[in-house]
């Protein structure tokens, strides 16, 4: 009577805990389909179903290990790993352990132990003592997932052990495939994963992780025998990778092995013409295609070189901490020596020296170091201060025309240094403005305004902003910023009128910069001139038609140092000034095109 009403009690359990099971796969699946792509939502919903997974099999491995619970007990163990290393950043961090207390269970319910076994020990009792055929495929799922941390720590003679036992478990009279180089890819190829079970739930077929093993496999090994220098293999290797389930950034990283594997075997060297299988013609391809740019694409970089692409990386993607200690740590470099620290030949990734300083300015400065990003400006501003001409004339190019030649190489320095000193001044002038002293804010957009006077442009009677240089461009573009600064500074020190014609002159640049005509009537409606405010507010708000109202030189590509000014420039209360006006309006009921 008590067996009975033990098997009764083990009975209502296993129900209870495969209903659960049941519930926590059915919430991820239909998760997953109204949620199929990467996002806060989709990893909040992951480590959700880790916490369930995870506290119902906490709850099954408070009892005593029992055969007919086990095949339940390991799917939720496999869906439990599966969440734990989605929410994880590394493979190989501590799940592991938990395969092995799912093994030890086994051995448990088997009336064996294997607490002093090594891992792979401990498969091969497993495999040895298991002979029930409901266990069979979560034991596979569960050497499947050993298989991806081995992988991980680049235990490759451990998955093939291991895949030999599984394919000899399931099928000790086969043959499961050939010994070589390439044994453990063709170990997981012969690999036969076992029929699921429809009433055990799964997360993620075993098939599905088969792919990813074989894909992941095939991409170690190619690097591998690319180390080694055995191009041909790791060809074929990547391109057996490439077929396989993988994300795009990883398929990008397996084409460029694959790209420097055909140039070291076909570029690297002369063939014999014997060697050549392709059909032979008076004019060959090479005669017509020329690649240097392969030299530079696939040249080992200069580790000042990684240093600050990786600064520029991380400035891009406002990580502004880790882009201000990349910056320092490249100035540094150079600080040890030009020569030694930088390559200087045509094919550097580096822009020019003060560029670079800029550009760590304005990391400091979105970091908050307001007093080093001017300390950092110092420097620059000295350093181009005697090589600025006291007055540039630069000819327009007339419309339709394209640049012969281009600017004289002379000129175009000049250019590069009076950009570079005016963005120092237009950058302190900033930092000044975030530190609060307004005046002093003042002087440095004033100083830099009085360095791009220097600049002056004649040729053809076309607009200001229209057919400008590149580099010209760039110039217009700092003087916006620093007008549209400066006019910042002056509301804010009730200097409106002078505010005004700061605006005013801004929008004479760049017609129609969203920035500057928020600016323009934010300062006319301070002036209380509130209907000419409200006729510019109309007149800006509605683009002429065939227009998208997108800024004028919206997309053009600025200096990276100009980016953080740029941001800042922007108008921040446009909605609350477009329902200022509209308010304004509707009391007045005055209608400014009349």
């Amino acid at each position: 009577m008590k067996r009975r009403r033990g098997a009764a009690a083990e009975l209502s359990c296993l129900q209870a805990w495969a209903a659960e099971s049941q519930a926590l796969a059915g919430r991820w699946r239909v998760a997953r389909c109204s949620r199929p792509g990467p996002g806060r939502a989709a990893e909040r919903e992951a480590r959700q179903q880790r916490d369930g997974f995870g506290e119902l099999l906490r709850r099954m491995w408070g009892l005593p290990a029992a055969l007919p619970t086990l095949p339940l007990e390991l799917t939720v163990l496999y869906n439990s790993l599966l969440f734990a290393v989605g929410a994880s950043d590394s493979a190989i961090e501590g799940e592991a352990e938990g395969i092995r207390q799912g093994l030890l269970r086994v051995l448990e319910a088997c009336g064996a132990c294997g607490q002093d076994l090594s891992t792979e020990e401990l498969w091969q009792k497993v495999l040895q003592e298991v002979t029930a055929r409901e266990l069979q495929a979560p034991l596979h799922r569960l050497g499947a997932l050993q298989a991806a941390w081995w992988l991980a720590a680049s235990r490759l003679g451990s998955i093939a052990g291991l895949f030999r036992l599984l394919s000899n478990a399931e099928d000790p009279g086969r043959a499961c495939c050939r010994e070589g180089k390439n044994e453990l890819l063709s170990l997981l190829k012969a690999w036969r994963v076992p029929a699921e079970e429809a009433s055990l739930p799964l997360v993620e077929s075993t098939e599905n992780l088969k792919e990813i093993l074989c894909t992941a496999a095939a991409f170690l090994q190619g690097l591998q025998e690319l180390e080694a220098g055995n191009f041909a293999t790791a060809l074929s290797l990547f391109r057996e990778a490439a077929g396989g389930f993988c994300s795009k950034r990883v398929l990008a990283q397996i084409y460029t092995c694959l790209g420097y594997c055909a140039q070291q075997m076909a570029l690297g060297k002369k063939l014999p013409a014997a060697a050549s299988s392709s059909p032979y013609f008076l004019i060959q391809t090479e005669l017509l295609v020329d690649t240097p740019i392969l030299a530079s694409l696939l040249r080992r970089r200069h580790p000042s070189e990684v240093k600050y692409l990786l600064a520029q990386r991380c400035l891009q993607d406002g990580r502004v901490a880790d882009a201000v200690e990349h910056y320092l740590d490249f100035l540094a470099l150079l600080q040890e020596g030009l020569q030694q620290q930088v390559p200087l030949d045509d094919s550097s990734a580096l822009p020019r020296i003060p560029e670079v300083i800029l550009e760590t300015a304005s990391a400091l400065e979105q970091a908050g170091r307001h007093q080093d990003a001017i300390t950092m400006c110092d420097e620059v501003i000295s350093r181009t201060t005697d090589l600025i001409p006291r007055m540039l004339r630069v000819e327009r190019p007339s419309p339709g025309a394209g640049l012969v030649g281009g600017l004289l190489s002379q000129k175009k320095e000049s250019l590069y240094y009076l950009a570079w000193r005016a963005a120092g001044y237009l950058h302190q002038g900033w930092a000044w403005a975030k530190l609060g002293e307004s005046k002093e804010a003042i002087t440095k957009f004033s100083r830099c305004l009085g360095d791009l006077l220097q600049l002056q442009l004649y040729g053809s009677g076309v607009e200001p902003t229209e057919n400008l240089l590149p580099d010209v461009e760039v110039l217009q573009k700092i003087r916006l910023l620093s007008l549209i600064g400066r006019g910042m500074q002056f509301l804010d020190l009730g200097r409106h009128k002078e505010a005004l014609l700061d605006f005013q002159y801004s929008l004479q640049i760049s017609p129609g910069d969203p920035a500057a005509a928020s600016y323009l009537v934010l300062a006319l409606w301070k002036l209380n001139r509130k209907q000419e405010a409200a006729a510019y507010w109309q007149k800006f708000s509605k683009p002429p038609p065939g227009e998208d109202g997108q800024q004028e030189g919206q997309g053009r590509s600025f200096p990276l140092y100009l980016v953080s000014c740029l941001k800042q420039a922007m108008f921040p209360h446009s909605e609350s000034l477009a329902r200022t006006i509209q308010d304004y309006l509707a009391t007045t009921r005055w209608d400014p095109s009349s």
